[in-house]
């Protein structure tokens, strides 16, 4: 589903309403740390984020996203544990890595202006100048692999036509170019094997089915070979080519509730189950040369790793690891080093290498800041609850330190984006903040959301704003059932969709005593009316799922909570990014006049530098503190 926003035998610890008193129990038995602290949303945000994991063709360093200088840019990260070294030095653009080439340090990455999801592929080059690759103001492009020759790589851009995505093949030497797929059916593509044969193409059918598709650029007619005929609603999803490029390994969830992976032979089109979990295979590749597969299972808002080695069938077994989720998992080219991130509630992401044959880790940053301890930081827990009709709602519960039944905390429930996201474990730092200053944070995963199964994930199709709205309602009616909770002091929050369900909340329920709406949809009918072109493949997803506004208009109307400013009687804060292209500013300039009008306590931060979305730092402490002055103004 498009958003307006990437084995385990682990058993789901399920905590519904009953299960309340031994849960407050277990928590209160917690042992206070020394000296608690609280901190600003500067000192949490002298905290690095970084991402990235590509290492370089002679193995010595891996490519990163650093925000250390305000603004993402590219850092050159040596394994030997040596200080980083800066690549780009953009002030104003986020700077997003993509991949080292495969002979030199030459570097790929993309970026947009300013926030507008119009991205450009770019080189910096050996001398340190950039290339834009793809250059243009009207269009947005993408890198979809590099060519086994090494000579080669791809780039998608739809400046053809912005609602397709044309492939292209572009030359390591001189960066000539030429098309090799021409998408006339402006399908969703998505991928293309490394030997510059297989086209991989998704059509949407309805927000609940798709297809996949194979082109054999061979072919004298690219002829379109149906990859997944099937009967009913069907999801599948694309994972990669085997090393060899002989089968395709992709998800479908025609076999139960979860994603599961299958592999299609190219040449005989035999398809056959590859990967199976008790949740959703989230992803799945190989090493470079084929020796390791690593398989990525969602289970229960936590992401498990299983790495095997495909000669001898043995787990990969990483030893001397803090405790945390692995993440953006990379192999050096000869297969005997690794790069990591570990990440967990109270610590950022940080970069690990790893020693094969050596058995022996390094760690490569320290992203959380000095200053903060991380035992004073709070780790979330796994918590059900049932709502209105009965269903079980899953949600990551965070529990201030000081919290307990004679020191009672005001409760937020965070509300996660999409349609079709989810709150999953790992640090973020709005929350961690919130919670440092002692608000406890329901992180709720409401009827819709992904990682739960299929039925789950379609419960709230064209009922948004109604039963997920509900799922919010129960949320509240949780908290309150904690003896640690002040009950009368509930707030409502979430970003994307979730600043959209955080309006609907407070202009369709008197439930909640304050809203933080950041970048929320407000008006469905314009939102879907004004969807980007580049979105053109997943508009029928869109419309089956949410409505269609030449037909569903007075739904859509009914559920829009810009309609509706005069229900809002309590405090609202709204925050905005001027060059969203998703949730355009005048929806949140007219929820704003629309709540002012009513007499009702508004207040607004418009960032004229941000789209949907804080790529920024300075924008992000801004925001963050706007959050605690409003909390502590009004609650």
């Amino acid at each position: 589903m498009a958003a307006l926003s990437a084995c385990s035998d682990n058993k789901t610890e399920q905590v519904a309403q009953k299960d309340v008193e031994p849960q407050q129990q277990k928590q209160q038995q917690k042992v206070m740390p020394e000296g608690l602290q609280t901190y600003s949303a500067e000192a949490f945000y002298e905290t690095k984020s970084i991402f990235g994991s590509s290492i370089n063709h002679d193995g010595t360093a891996v490519l990163v996203s650093n925000d250390e200088s305000g603004v993402f840019n590219a850092y050159k990260y040596p394994l030997d544990g040596s200080a980083p070294t800066q690549l780009t030095a953009s002030t104003d653009d986020a700077v997003w890595v993509t991949s080292w080439f495969p002979e030199d340090d030459r570097i790929l990455y993309s970026s947009d202006q300013g926030g507008n999801e119009l991205s450009h592929v770019y080189v910096r080059n050996l001398d340190g100048s950039i290339t834009d690759l793809t250059p243009g103001d009207k269009h947005r492009a993408g890198f979809y692999g590099w060519h086994e020759d090494k000579k080669h790589f791809f780039v998608a851009t739809n400046e053809r036509d912005q609602k397709a995505m044309d492939l292209y093949q572009y030359s390591i030497e001189d960066f000539s170019r030429e098309m090799v797929f021409e998408n006339t059916d402006a399908m969703n593509l998505s991928t293309i094997s490394d030997d510059g044969r297989w086209v991989v193409l998704q059509k949407v059918l309805s927000n609940r089915d798709n297809d996949i598709y194979l082109v054999d650029l061979n072919s004298d007619d690219n002829a379109l070979i149906h990859v997944t005929p099937h009967e009913g609603y069907v999801s599948h999803s694309v994972y990669t080519f085997t090393p060899d490029n002989k089968k395709l390994i992709f998800g479908s969830n025609g076999e139960g509730e979860f994603q599961q992976a299958y592999s299609y032979e190219l040449e005989t089109g035999e398809v056959a189950p590859e990967y199976a979990a008790d949740w959703d295979v989230s992803f799945f590749y190989y090493s470079e040369n084929g020796k390791y597969r690593v398989a990525g299972i969602n289970a229960d808002s936590q992401t498990k790793l299983d790495i095997v080695n495909t000669e001898t069938g043995a787990p990969l077994v990483l030893n001397g690891l803090p405790e945390g989720d692995l993440r953006g998992v990379s192999f050096s080219d000869d297969e005997e080093r690794i790069v990591f991130y570990i990440n967990s509630d109270v610590s950022p992401s940080n970069l690990y290498t790893y020693d094969i044959e050596a058995a022996s880790a390094k760690r490569l940053s320290n992203s959380l800041n000095p200053e903060i301890q991380e035992s004073h930081l709070v780790s979330s827990e796994v918590v059900r609850f049932e709502s209105f009709d009965g269903v079980e709602i899953p949600n990551l519960l965070y529990k201030p330190h000081k919290a307990s039944a004679d020191n009672k905390v005001p409760g937020i429930i965070w509300i996660h984006g999409g349609p079709g996201g989810q709150t999953r474990k790992g640090y973020n730092a709005v929350i961690q903040h919130l919670v440092n200053h002692g608000y406890a944070v329901l992180g709720i995963n409401n009827r819709g959301s992904s990682g739960y199964g299929k039925t789950f994930f379609h419960l709230d199709d064209k009922r948004h704003g109604e039963d997920d709205l509900q799922d919010v309602v129960y949320g509240k009616k949780y908290l309150q059932s904690l003896d640690w909770i002040d009950d009368e002091k509930i707030v409502v929050m979430g970003g994307s969709y979730g600043g959209y369900l955080t309006m609907a909340a407070m202009a369709f329920t008197d439930e909640f005593q304050l809203g933080i709406n950041i970048f929320g949809v407000t008006n469905w009918v314009r939102t879907l009316e004004s969807i980007p072109p580049w979105w053109e493949s997943f508009r029928d997803a869109l419309y089956d799922e949410l409505g269609d506004p030449a037909v569903d208009k007075e739904r859509l109307t009914r559920i829009s909570p810009v309609f509706h400013g005069d229900k809002v009687q309590k405090p609202v804060l709204v925050v905005q990014g001027a060059n969203d292209p998703r949730v355009l500013q005048v929806e949140s300039d007219e929820m704003v006049a629309a709540i002012r009008a009513n007499g009702v306590p508004v207040e607004y931060v418009l960032f004229d530098d941000e789209g949907h979305g804080f790529s920024k730092k300075a924008n992000r402490i801004t925001a963050q503190n706007a959050y605690l002055d409003f909390l502590k103004k009004h609650l």
